[in-house]
């Protein structure tokens, strides 16, 4: 038979015969492949339907006109309308507020003002439908009493005929007419002028989508309304899918760092790849050496090898694919789209798949499979065939690089200060592989380092096992690089979300003083405030020491980025004692009305200390002006992603007249019955407590870090995945030395020694080397935690924290593994070792 031949019938009968010792290694394979397949999926069906409701939301404009501020003048519309540029001009206000449910409960819900007759040609799904029976349908889309609602929308209500909205702390009974088609969440459809009466919003409008006329682009449009003054710091011209863009930019990095956190089983997997194979090269070294007695070249055992490792890989990732098909789809169905970061809580998407996506995570674990076959495979090429025939094994397990270690953690380091690229810490995420990869190949040579200083003392046992320890020790590399990698990455993960939770811990601390925080709903709604008078009213209760109001608005300054938050707050005399601070406060600059930017803002807007910015406020007469603000200072805001900037209320009440509050946290007198004031706050608010959300400091401070806790939970599941791979891998390499040395102990065996102690001699060298696998795998975390905490983190998210270290949680840690992969090992060479000592010596003789 030729050779090539020969070799085709060997690869795939040697892996069927030993399916039982491959299967842990596609295991991994098939895990780390199904985890980034599955995060892939969920994030791409999550954008995927977030873009089909916009689109649905908002129809296909060739362009729409809108305002930094939020709001445009009515005015605008007829002006635009009037260009002979624009074929169709539909104006649209939106505005976000509550409603009340079927079971009393309230929920957010947008409401779009449109002109029915107009909007329809722009928007096909947001065409009313009105509920069969009425009188003059063909009307009721015009009355402005009339609601439409989207399923979502229709869903809260079931078959309630009357919709109730919120405004202020008064509620605005509606009519149920009927339906729109639009998906997404709860929305509902009524007359613009019906909107501006009942939402507050009179002369106002927020956006005016465009059909160009036939023959024009966009570029014609934006000069067209140049000309016509319509273009300034305030308005402009907004290209249609800005919404999708404008999510898909905020949640990047979250989802690469999602996906890079789910490779960590197909790295580690990769290892585990390397520690099988090396034991299945231990086990066949003689047919090896009798393969190349009967002509097979020493390439030719390589490719072998390779193949195994390709069969490994091609199973494995095609189950991960599977695998990661069904976990995404159930995540979906159960979960909806949000993984923890909050970008897509709204949304129950369908599963959506690419078959190019799925081939690129497909040869991503075969390429993870042949890159962890490929040091066996160059062993299996290396191999003596006299010494193979004999069983005696190799040497060594695996040649030292100390030189390689050095310059691998060197360049990690290197990329570790590089800034990112295209928005992404893409550096970073190298320099984490060049760190581990450096401490893995340093693993001989610390190992050697730290048995040089053990003392054997008079135990022979003891002495056998140090001293073979010492002389093999470049066996340490296959034996806990797993562990090394899997340890590493935990380290690394357990430090990382330690302090981040350590640094929200002491930023609540700054951020919420009060006694107690009452709002009419969360974030920024536009129809749901705290009016003037009952602010003054609440200040003035018995009991109320201090009572600290603030404004929310978003605002829309970059059209590819979601609108950050402008907080108009109660800051005091002192606003170093109101914000937590990161570095320098600066003083006052005459003249200019101070800000203080949140980090995030400052690291997207360019707003550093010293510099001024532009913010378009709404003045007291209506109209939209850019603001001149000195920024003062940077402050750490871990609440809102899209950046926040932070001036007194004193100020904004003087720039814009606007007086209505969103949040209001009252210091109570000591003494004061806080039960006694809730129920004053509800008669304040006309004795509806529905209309207001209480919640006391220590409250908001257990629910904040009980999302932050479950948001990071799946880091638990993958660290215990990470390890669990590395002492497979451990009992793997466990298992080939001791198939290897099976002489060694034969001649131990008739020297003496029982079973017990020869188990003992192998647990005794992988105390030892897990042992120092540990400390170098705790190293390198500490290591890649720092990159993660002051590079990956910033880069990401624009947020900085101060390094914490949880020795009391790494003890376990590092405890857990020592004592499991010691006990892997022994288990690993009980098994192996099962040999009868006199059969064993007799082979060689």
């Amino acid at each position: 038979m030729p050779l090539a031949a020969l070799l085709r019938a060997l690869s795939w009968p040697e892996a069927r015969r030993h399916a039982a010792r491959h299967a842990t290694a596609l295991l991994a394979v098939a895990l780390g492949v199904a985890l980034a397949w599955s995060v892939h999926l969920i994030n791409a069906s999550a954008l995927a339907e977030f873009g089909a409701a916009v689109r649905s939301v908002n129809g296909e404009p060739d362009a729409s006109l809108a305002s930094a501020s939020g709001s445009l003048d009515e005015t605008d519309y007829a002006r635009i309308a009037a260009l002979p540029e624009v074929a169709i001009a539909s104006p649209v206000i939106e505005i976000e507020t509550q409603a009340e449910a079927a079971d009393g409960e309230r929920f957010a819900l947008r409401v779009l003002g449109l002109d029915a007759l107009i909007a329809p040609a722009l928007a096909p799904d947001l065409l009313p439908r009105p509920t069969p029976g009425q009188a003059e349908p063909g009307r009721v889309a015009l009355d402005p009493d009339a609601v439409f609602l989207n399923p979502a929308a229709r869903a809260h209500l079931n078959d309630m005929t009357t919709l109730v909205l919120q405004r202020g702390l008064a509620r605005v009974p509606l009519r149920v007419a009927g339906s729109v088609a639009a998906a997404g969440a709860p929305l509902v459809v009524m007359d613009i002028a019906g909107a501006q009466a009942h939402l507050g919003s009179p002369g106002r409008i927020t956006r005016i989508d465009l059909r160009l006329a036939q023959g024009v682009d966009r570029e014609a449009l934006r000069a067209a309304a140049q000309r016509a003054g319509l273009l300034d710091g305030d308005r402009r011209l907004v290209e249609p899918g800005a919404s999708q863009q404008r999510l898909s930019n905020v949640s990047r990095a979250y989802r690469v760092n999602l996906t890079v956190l789910a490779l960590v089983a197909l790295f580690t997997g990769a290892f585990l790849v390397y520690s099988v194979l090396s034991l299945a090269v231990a086990q066949r070294q003689p047919q090896f050496a009798l393969l190349g007695v009967l002509g097979l070249a020493a390439r030719e055992r390589r490719r072998l090898v390779l193949a195994e490792a390709a069969i490994v890989g091609v199973l494995g990732s095609a189950i991960g694919l599977v695998l990661g098909s069904a976990l995404a789809l159930a995540a979906l169905r159960w979960l909806g789209g949000d993984l923890g970061g909050g970008y897509f809580s709204e949304l129950a998407p369908a599963l959506r798949a690419s078959p190019l996506a799925a081939l690129g995570y497909g040869v991503l674990g075969i390429a993870a499979a042949m890159v962890g076959g490929w040091a066996p495979a160059r062993t299996a090429e290396r191999l003596p065939a006299a010494q193979a025939l004999k069983g005696l094994g190799t040497q060594d397990g695996a040649p030292s690089h100390p030189r390689l270690a050095i310059a691998a953690m060197a360049a990690g380091v290197l990329l570790a200060l590089m800034p990112p690229l295209f928005g992404l810490p893409l550096a970073a995420y190298a320099s984490v592989a060049l760190l581990l990869l450096g401490g893995i190949a340093a693993v001989p040579a610390m190992v050697g380092a730290l048995l040089a200083r053990v003392r054997p003392g008079t135990n022979a046992l003891r002495l056998l096992a140090i001293e073979r320890a010492r002389h093999q020790r470049a066996s340490a590399t296959v034996a806990v690089a797993g562990v090394v990698a899997s340890l590493a990455l935990s380290v690394a993960i357990t430090v990382m979300v330690a302090s981040f939770r350590d640094a929200v811990s002491r930023w609540l601390d700054v951020v919420l003083p009060a006694d107690l925080y009452l709002r009419t709903a969360p974030g920024s709604q536009q129809a749901v405030w705290l009016p003037p008078d009952f602010v003054a009213a609440a200040a003035a209760l018995p009991g109320v020491a201090q009572a600290r109001a603030q404004r929310v608005l978003p605002l829309a300054l970059r059209a590819d980025l979601p609108p950050p938050a402008l907080l108009a707050r109660e800051l005091g005399s002192d606003a170093a004692q109101a914000l937590p601070f990161v570095g320098e406060l600066l003083p006052p600059r005459a003249g200019v009305t101070s800000a203080y930017a949140s980090e995030t803002f400052a690291a997207l807007y360019d707003a550093a200390p010293g510099r001024e910015i532009a913010l378009p406020l709404a003045t007291p007469d209506g109209r939209t002006r850019d603001v001149r603000f000195f920024v003062r200072g940077v402050w750490r805001d871990y609440a809102r992603q899209n950046g926040a900037i932070a001036i007194a209320r004193a100020d904004y009440i003087a720039l814009t007249g606007d007086e209505r509050v969103n949040d209001l946290a009252l210091t109570f007198s000591r003494g004061a019955d806080a039960a006694a004031l809730r129920e004053r706050l509800v008669a304040l608010a006309g004795g509806d407590a529905s209309l207001l959300e209480f919640a006391r400091a220590d409250e908001l401070r257990a629910t904040s870090l009980r999302i932050f806790d479950r948001s990071f939970a799946v880091t638990v599941w993958l660290q215990a995945v990470a390890i669990g791979i590395g002492l497979v891998g451990l009992a793997a390499s466990t298992s080939a030395q001791v198939l290897a040395r099976r002489r060694e102990f034969g001649l131990l065996a008739h020297l003496g020694c029982t079973r017990r102690q020869v188990l003992a001699i192998v647990a005794g060298e992988a105390a030892l080397w897990t042992g120092a696998g540990a400390l170098v795998g705790v190293l390198l975390g500490l290591a890649v935690a720092v990159v993660l905490v002051y590079v990956v983190n910033p880069q990401s998210f624009h947020w900085t924290m101060e390094l914490r270290i949880p020795l009391e949680r790494l003890g376990v840690l590092v405890a857990a593994v020592l004592a499991a992969g010691t006990v892997t090992a022994w288990l690993a060479a009980r098994r192996a070792a099962a040999h009868d000592a006199v059969r064993a010596v007799k082979e060689d003789w």
